[in-house]
């Protein structure tokens, strides 16, 4: 058992133990990686940052339903996916409901009955076009991502979303290089195949689970 392995079992005993001192730990060790991990999903500090408390409290909470037969850190990167992914769906949802014509309010007559005038969209517009399509990739993207096995999914998440090196991710999820590299071309292609209805769209990255 390598130094780290020890550090980590013995945070998880602590947490375990009900140490108020292991949560402050936990947070100092990985506070700053969800964080990063989630933001590179929302695109917004402060969701990240509520994210980020989030994952940390259901770690600390949950720490006895953690099997062990991966690295903490992958269980960690895992639940900051899914809370990340919760957090997206449910801001999507509202704006949503925002953006419904029924949710405008009305102006102008005296009894309030004629609509605001809704924007329109300018004819030919590339740009705006564009930001509908990432949106709507980016939604299909996350669902595909759900999809995937965990066995191909978590590799492109600790590669391609977390940012982590071959050698960083194959010791978080204690499989050998080749494995790991062998299971992310994998589940690329399954994601490539999930994805096949944006091909005549927006080019996907080389790396196409990275979320902007």
């Amino acid at each position: 058992m390598t130094r780290g392995e020890r550090t980590e079992r013995e945070l998880i005993n602590r947490l375990r133990k009900g140490d108020h001192e292991a949560v402050s730990d936990l947070a100092a060790e990985y506070g700053s990686k969800v964080y990063q991990l989630a933001f590179r999903y929302l695109k917004n500090r402060e969701d990240a940052e509520e994210v980020t408390q989030d994952v940390l409290l259901k770690v600390s909470r949950r720490i006895d339903a953690f099997r062990g037969d991966a690295a903490l850190s992958s269980w960690i990167y895992r639940i900051t996916f899914n809370s990340a992914m919760s957090r997206l769906r449910r801001t999507r949802a509202e704006r949503q409901a925002t953006e419904d014509p029924r949710h405008l309010p009305s102006v102008g007559d005296d009894d309030g009955r004629r609509p605001v005038a809704r924007p329109q969209a300018v004819d030919g517009a590339p740009l705006a076009d564009e930001e509908v399509l990432r949106g709507e990739m980016r939604a299909a993207l996350v669902e595909a991502l759900m999809e995937l096995p965990p066995l191909y999914r978590a590799p492109i998440i600790l590669r391609d979303i977390a940012g982590l090196s071959t050698e960083e991710a194959s010791a978080v999820l204690h499989v050998k290089d080749q494995t790991l590299k062998s299971r992310l071309h994998r589940g690329r292609l399954i994601l490539r195949e999930l994805l096949s209805d944006f091909a005549g769209g927006l080019s996907l990255h080389q790396r196409p689970a990275t979320v902007h």
